[in-house]
């Protein structure tokens, strides 16, 4: 009988360091015999790529509120079918930065859309399915931002892909706060990091956490 899938995904406002984690828990989790899909959203499939495009290009000021939403929920469809789902049910574990979270925390606390409807359009798209273990990498927004814009100016991207460093701090803070209280409602899925420490600290808080989450999935 195959070893049944796990979904684990990592949240944080811009500049929490997930990205540079993601390497580090797929090397982690292949250490403990899973075979590992490391993926992002937006942008995991071919098609979510032109949708990155589209969402995080700073030169798109003018994209509606909705129409993010919506972009965003059509990468997240897509997704899950030609990649997560299908991972998953070969008994793979998924480690995706970003998903439906960012969503309620971007979408929703930070641009005010319906909550209510964002709930209802993950109802659709995900069907049942949610992360094992949502790993939140948290730091005060005017850390995360300053950092953000200093990374994406060191790439030379900040055209392609700064839409959201753009955005004032007191988003980002409402972003944040979205962020902690979807933990605060969820904690058994939720752990937190302080991801204000430097990035070797991080990693040490973050496998503890794995571990610990592994021991617990053993038990049950």
């Amino acid at each position: 009988m195959s070893r049944p899938g796990i979904f684990i995904t990592l949240e944080g406002i811009e500049g929490a360091g997930k990205t540079t984690q993601v390497r580090r828990i797929v090397e982690f989790m292949e250490s403990q015999g899973f075979e590992c899909i490391a993926t992002r959203e937006p942008g995991g499939t071919d098609i979510g790529a032109k949708i990155r495009a589209i969402l995080l290009n700073s030169e798109h000021i003018t994209l509606a509120p909705m129409a993010e939403l919506l972009l965003y929920e059509a990468d997240r469809a897509q997704h899950l079918a030609r990649l997560v789902k299908p991972a998953l049910e070969t008994g793979k574990c998924v480690i995706c930065d970003r998903f439906c979270d960012a969503t309620t925390a971007y979408q929703g606390h930070a641009r005010g859309l319906s909550l209510d409807f964002i709930n209802g359009l993950h109802a659709q798209i995900l069907e049942g399915l949610a992360p094992d273990l949502t790993l939140l990498f948290d730091l005060p927004a005017e850390i995360g931002l300053t950092r953000a814009r200093a990374r994406l100016d060191a790439q030379n991207s900040t055209g392609l892909e700064g839409r959201f460093e753009a955005e004032e701090l007191a988003f980002h803070q409402k972003v944040r706060k979205g962020y902690l209280s979807l933990a605060k409602d969820a904690p058994g899925r939720f752990a937190i990091v302080d991801a204000e420490a430097p990035p070797d600290q991080v990693w040490d808080q973050t496998k503890d956490l794995l571990a610990r989450f592994l021991a617990q999935r053993s038990a049950a």
